[in-house]
């Protein structure tokens, strides 16, 4: 029976009545717990539960703890449920009450009462402090695996047990109890399946292969709740859908594992599947919006379960089949799921094609639809089907579209539309026009990303400059033309403009007139870029030059306000004056091409969509069997001829502005063409401005418990999650050359709530410092929920070193402070230099390096299955170059390269034997320095 409150405590006329009131009763109530005669239980639970709900009104509260502590010792359900529900709310983990309130919860969990169990069980969920933690973590799960514990205190336990394990990780040991925890899936009770699967989905995450054999037991559970009908769960059936909740948490816990390896298991698991999909054709048997809620909400789940898998290509078929009525759907949030789950299921190679065949549907819901957010997953679902089969199609909608498209999402469009554009190009000229169309349309949304890599492409490629000039020429003659075009049109036509020299419409003359007459409406950066142009007239067009020197010595330039133009103005007008045409030609000869690097417009869409985007985005998983020009393989330096614009594409890594080489004798005159003010060399070393200094190793805690795992997945690879939980995830993406190296983080709340004082900080364990420079660009101190921020980390590395360096992250999520410690993914391999050289080179430096201390040699088991391609792979992306027909045993692996620091060189060579009959490897390494051998083995042989 609940309290009785006497007096309407908020009912006053105004705030100050109110308050009047509330402080005569918390008077009252004072007077009483201080009287001389002792209170009843009654009395007590009365008067404590008028100071909570006094508290929950938004008053302070600093008296009557230990009251509410004394109403947990009663034998009274309702006297200890207001006594537990006061310490829930108003007690701190800091309370120097806390020690009386774990021995009453200890009391009450030894009692065997199964009402004051869950209260006490409650109670530490509530609070769910790291002190709760270490006091009960241990009792808990033999609470929950106890066969005389009943049924409702088995779910308050598990929950409890997840709260915990939540809020603190490392105090929840499971060894002992895993195999008891996971048994808990056959228990009769659906109550405690319910809440034993949310534990185990969390658990698993962490450790895989500990809870493994809960698949088989959460196959079976969900084939006989698919299988039962409607009345055979009376009790857990919601609107004639058998338990929908236990079954939706029984596929998340599916996800979790690749596809069951026992045939028996999987075979009932795709006929689960089977079932679900059959179930949703069927006719509903509720007109009610819960029945269709709790069927879909089944469904969509089983979809991503299908798509996690990617293994049947039935499933996945009719996955899309079945997304594909929902397409026109007259619930919005049904639109919107199947708009999302279709754009995963496009980057499968079995679902591709019917994903296809609803573009219409697709098309349509873009210009259809009144939720942008769901004209936002159409647009997304159109660039994931898009291939060379619809490219034209789908880029010529979507850049219809950009015309009225809602301003929040034009950026997004306009990223989307250049990439497809550049990726699935059949002729450059399309391109071309492309990318002109989309200034045109949405200059203002055209980042940088996009007009440097038309530039790039166009310059690269000798077949479509002068089409380019054509065409720019052309669109520069609007009346109003934007002032990304008249950067693309200056930068083409100084160039190559003379490619369209000789129809008396373009001619040189009316050329400069036309981009002149753009001069002063442009912005100081487009104005610099346009005198680069002017200079480069000079050396194409010398009957140009009269006219551009008038310009060039007017006053507004020689004393132009800013000192980048007037410094320009000067140089260009002496350069022209002095020099003899031979050094003008050979100062200001034609730009070469740009060294093939990766497109920064890929990774710039992944950081606009956020954490978990890259799933979306990433169609690395099909159409890899076309190489050509527009393909799927990134080209090496012995099989680049002429750069292909769209092999970047396909990888993940951003790369910065592009930039020229330098130019010799006349310095910096177009490298300019890339930059927003004054020209400077691009360089993978930091700058001290960019820089900041890192606290000292004792600042921090240790690193995770499971740094040394994280880091050795990055010792092959150089992109990936490095680190994710409930909160945060953290991305890496890095480029190594010779002994520098520029390494991108990315940090993503996964919440809703925004981080405070997020302080990411890189390091220097121990003598690190004087092996490897690390200097960082800082971060904001806030990150919105669902946000991501991007940190610059660029690296030297000064000599050989054995140990990574820290990174820490500190920010308040909540209003509580949280911390962790990585090891940053820089290990020395990273500075490997490959070393391509013959046999018989190889041998003769194999016998030099024949010290003892010079070889490190370990033989170990396998612990992956033993794939060739797969070792090759990982030899590759661990630096070395893998040399052919240089061991006699076909079946070995030899690899050379050197070590790349500032202060030396060393060389390593190295030796892979694998014994596929032993499932046992031998690795021998050898390098000029002792502590590199060794290290060098350790890192490596933990990868195979």
């Amino acid at each position: 029976m609940q309290p009785h409150v006497p007096c309407p405590l908020s009912t006053g006329k105004s705030k100050e009545a109110e308050i009047k009131r509330i402080n005569k009763e918390l008077a009252n109530i004072r007077s009483k717990f201080k009287g001389d005669k002792a209170l009843d239980g009654y009395s007590k639970k009365k008067y404590v539960c008028k100071l909570l709900f006094i508290f929950l009104l938004g008053h302070d509260i600093d008296f009557g703890h230990m009251e509410a502590v004394n109403l947990l010792s009663s034998n009274k359900y309702t006297e200890k449920q207001i006594g537990y529900l006061f310490i829930s709310v108003l007690v701190n983990s800091n309370s120097e009450l806390i020690r009386l309130i774990n021995n009453a919860i200890k009391n009450d969990l030894a009692s065997r009462n199964p009402t004051f169990m869950c209260l006490a069980l409650h109670c530490i969920a509530n609070v769910g402090s790291r002190e709760m933690g270490e006091a009960f973590a241990a009792d808990i799960p033999r609470i929950l695996v106890a066969g005389d514990s009943m049924d409702s205190v088995k779910q308050s336990a598990a929950l409890c047990l997840l709260r915990l394990y939540k809020a603190s990780p490392d105090l929840v040991p499971m060894g002992e109890w895993t195999a008891r925890v996971v048994h808990l899936l056959n228990d009769q009770h659906m109550g405690v399946v319910t809440a034993a699967v949310s534990l185990i989905t969390c658990l698993c995450k962490k450790n895989p292969d500990d809870f493994k054999t809960c698949i088989s037991l959460a196959v079976s559970r969900l084939s006989r709740i698919v299988s039962s009908a409607s009345t055979d769960l009376q009790d857990y059936t919601y609107y004639f859908v058998p338990a929908p909740w236990l079954s939706v948490k029984l596929l998340r816990l599916l996800q979790c594992y690749p596809p069951p390896e026992d045939a028996a298991v999987k075979g009932r698991l795709v006929e689960c599947l089977e079932t679900v999909l059959n179930k949703a054709q069927e006719p509903p048997k509720s007109k009610k919006v819960q029945h269709s809620n709790a069927k879909n909400a089944i469904l969509f789940e089983t979809i991503s379960l299908i798509i996690h898998y990617d293994s049947e290509p039935n499933l996945l078929v009719r996955a899309c089949n079945q997304l594909g009525q929902f397409l026109q759907h007259r619930e919005t949030n049904l639109r919107y799921l199947a708009l999302e789950s279709m754009c995963t299921l496009a980057s499968s190679e079995f679902s591709h094609e019917a994903v296809k065949t609803h573009i219409d549907t697709v098309i349509n819901a873009l210009k259809t639809e009144r939720d942008v957010s769901v004209r936002q997953r159409a647009a997304d679902l159109l660039y994931a089907m898009c291939d060379r089969s619809n490219a034209k199609q789908i880029v010529s909608e979507m850049l219809r579209y950009l015309e009225t498209a809602d301003y929040a999402i034009r950026e997004e469009i306009v990223l989307k539309v250049a990439i497809l554009a550049e990726k699935y190009a059949v002729d450059y000229s399309w391109y071309v026009d492309t990318i002109l169309n989309l200034i045109r349309i949405a200059g203002d949304y055209v980042s940088e990303e996009v007009w440097y890599r038309v530039l790039q492409i166009v310059t690269n490629r000798d077949d479509v400059q002068g089409y380019a000039a054509k065409t720019v020429f052309e669109a520069l003659q609007a009346p109003a033309c934007h002032e990304n075009m008249v950067k693309v049109g200056g930068y083409i036509l100084g160039e190559f403009g003379n490619l369209i020299a000789g129809d008396p419409r373009s001619s040189p003359p009316v050329q400069f007139s036309l981009l002149h007459s753009k001069f002063h409406l442009c912005s100081v950066a487009t104005r610099a870029l346009l005198l680069s142009t002017y200079i480069k007239f000079i050396n194409l067009f010398p009957e140009t030059k009269a006219t551009i020197q008038g310009v060039l010595r007017a006053g507004s330039q020689l004393r132009n306000a800013d000192v980048e133009l007037q410094q320009r103005a000067v140089e260009y007008l002496t350069l022209s004056s002095v020099a003899s045409t031979d050094v003008l030609a050979t100062v200001l000869e034609e730009m070469p091409p740009f060294p093939e690097r990766e497109s920064s417009i890929l990774a710039k869409l992944k950081r606009k969509k956020g954490p978990g985007a890259a799933s979306a985005l990433d169609d690395s998983r099909r159409d890899t069997s076309n190489n050509d020009i527009n393909g799927g393989v990134e080209p090496t330096p012995s099989t680049v001829s002429t750069p292909s614009p769209s092999a970047d594409l396909l990888g993940l890594r951003a790369a910065p502005p592009p930039a020229a080489p330098p130019v010799p004798v006349g310095g910096n005159l177009l490298v300019d063409v890339f930059s927003d003010g004054p020209t400077a060399q691009p360089s993978l070393g930091p700058t001290p401005e960019e820089a900041f200094l890192s606290p000292g190793p004792e600042d921090i805690g240790p690193p995770i418990p499971e740094a040394d795992d994280l880091l050795n997945k990055f010792v092959c690879k150089n992109s990936g999650v490095l680190f994710e939980n409930q909160l945060l995830q953290i991305g890496v993406k890095s480029e190594f050359r010779q002994n520098l190296g520029r390494m991108y983080l990315f940090y993503g709340n996964k919440t809703s709530v925004q981080f405070q004082s997020f302080s990411p900080t890189v390091v220097h364990p121990g003598d690190l410092q004087t092996h490897l420079a690390v200097q960082t660009k800082r971060v904001a101190a806030q990150v919105d929920g669902g946000a991501q921020v991007q940190q610059v980390l660029n690296i030297e590395c000064l000599r050989d070193f054995l140990t990574p360096p820290l990174l820490s992250v500190r920010f308040r999520y909540g209003g509580t402070a949280q911390s962790l410690t990585l090891k940053l993914p820089v290990t020395i391999n990273k500075f490997f230099q490959p070393t391509e050289m013959a046999a018989q080179d190889f041998f003769q430096r194999w016998k030099q390096l024949s010290l003892p201390l010079q070889e490190a040699q370990k033989i170990f088991k396998a612990n992956h299955p033993m794939d060739a391609e797969v070792t090759k792979a990982k030899l590759l992306g661990f630096g070395s170059a893998l040399l052919d027909n240089v061991d006699p045993n076909p079946e070995n692996f030899v690899g050379a390269g050197i070590i790349q620091t500032k202060a030396l060189q060393v060389g390593c060579l190295l030796r892979l034997e694998p014994n596929a009959q032993a499932q046992m490897y031998r690795l021998t390494l050898r390098t000029s320095k002792e502590p590199v051998s060794r290290h060098l083995c350790e890192l490596l042989a933990q990868q195979f």
